[in-house]
């Protein structure tokens, strides 16, 4: 066992549990090792992370079981007492069921047609790496019946009621899969991120985490709350639902890290835990039906990955409407020779895709027009720290020569209104002392 003796708290814990088995369970052992001068022990067990706990079985060194998300005393006991015994209580009447399911705040109980098959092997090395609850199985009828179960399930209950149905399906169920499922119920549906929480959020084993961003006094936040715990319910144990309120300055250092800006919120993103990659949702609204749409899509492989700029495209300025991406956003608007004239747009969006025909249009009528650049930039793809966004679509000029603000467009969204402004402010420019 590896602890590292700044993890003074699990270390006292871990501490009580060896004083606890000492009498129950003799031969289990329990030691610590400082291992910042044991190079060849840390290399030998590939310690990256402290504290780590391994348990070796039968006094052998090859494959220890890594014990991961225990910090407490009673749960350590239980998982070395899985690990050495039972997993689960046989269940043998409905009295001995109602007992485990009353006796703490989180229960699991399979109910099987028989006792030896895949998914009961599946069920009992799920409750090995779930000792935060008790685990208790049967194939009993009148047990089944008392709770109206098909057999061959299992029911999470929480407080005394069932919260969740699990048919168990040949081949469907993996032990990983169950045991990120049971686990989200030691949260709530929705988890609230602060400092005490951040630590159970990381416990539990689901490396999708999609993160609401809030200010939690807004007067659209309980609207926006229940479309959020009504999205988290179709996607538990697979999709991480975390809630960030907005106005807790201590939150500060997770804006950063997704780049959130108050002009942003309400925003939605989803974290991939082990490849760090980020996702935006594209739409603006969070709505049950925007929120379902793209967990779905990230599921699906086919959300597209939110990177600071897309790459510049070989033939961005070979069209009569230039593409911009992050990455070369401010050298070409900020060109002292030319007026660029942008179309920030949002490619999910239908009114987006109407004006980019007639932004089409324009870029035509001013392609012969060395001194102004038609262009258009995707702002779901490329953050633009530069420049005030609104919502999309939106349009902004920003004229030649370093002395000039940029200019807000406010008129309709048709090529007549968009050349007459272009010309107003060509004029405008052109006449003296300007």
């Amino acid at each position: 066992v590896t602890l590292s003796q700044s993890s003074q708290n699990l270390s006292e814990e871990f501490a009580e549990a060896a004083r606890q088995l000492k009498k129950e369970a003799p031969r289990i052992q329990f030691g610590k090792i400082d291992v910042t001068h044991q190079h060849d022990l840390r290399k030998e067990f590939n310690i990256q992370a402290f504290p780590t706990v391994k348990f070796f079985v039968n006094g052998s060194r090859e494959d220890p079981i890594d014990c991961k998300g225990v910090r407490k005393a009673s749960t350590f006991i239980t998982w070395v007492k899985r690990r050495t015994g039972p997993s689960t209580v046989l269940i043998n009447s409905t009295d001995q069921a109602e007992a485990i399911i009353k006796a703490d705040d989180l229960a699991v109980i399979g109910f099987f047609r028989e006792l030896h098959n895949d998914s009961v092997e599946v069920f009992c090395d799920t409750a090995r790496d779930v000792p935060e609850m008790p685990f208790g199985m049967t194939a009993i009828e009148d047990v089944c019946a008392n709770y109206g179960v098909q057999r061959n399930s299992l029911i999470v209950f929480k407080k005394g009621k069932p919260v969740h149905n699990e048919m168990f399906e040949d081949g469907k169920q993996s032990k990983l899969g169950l045991t990120r499922l049971i686990k989200t119920f030691t949260l709530d549906l929705v988890t609230e991120y602060n400092i005490e929480t951040s630590v159970k959020i990381f416990d539990v084993p689901v490396e999708n985490h999609i993160l609401l961003f809030t200010p939690m006094n807004s007067e659209l936040f309980n609207e926006i709350y229940e479309n959020y715990q009504s999205a988290a319910a179709e996607f538990r144990g697979k999709i991480l639902f975390v809630l960030v309120d907005t106005n807790e300055a201590r939150n500060g250092r997770i804006f950063e890290y997704f780049r959130i800006r108050d002009i942003d919120v309400p925003a939605v993103r989803i974290l991939n835990l082990t490849s760090d990659a980020r996702y935006k949702m594209p739409a603006d609204e969070v709505t049950v039906e925007n929120l379902k749409e793209f967990c779905q899509s990230y599921l699906n492989g086919k959300a597209k990955q939110h990177l600071p700029s897309e790459e510049i495209p070989q033939d961005w300025d070979k069209m009569p409407v230039k593409v911009l991406v992050g990455k070369n956003f401010n050298s070409i608007i900020f060109n002292k020779t030319m007026t660029v004239f942008v179309m920030f747009y949002a490619p999910w969006s239908h009114e987006c895709r109407k004006l980019l025909l007639i932004w089409d249009k324009l870029g035509e009528q001013y392609e012969s027009h060395k001194d102004i650049m038609i262009a258009k930039i995707d702002v779901t793809a490329n953050d633009i720290l530069s420049v005030g966004l609104g919502r999309h679509p939106f349009f902004t000029l920003f004229p030649a020569s370093s002395h000039n603000q940029e200019v807000a467009y406010t008129g309709e969204y048709t090529l007549e209104a968009f050349s007459e402004f272009l010309e107003e402010q060509r004029k405008m420019r052109a006449e003296p002392g300007e």
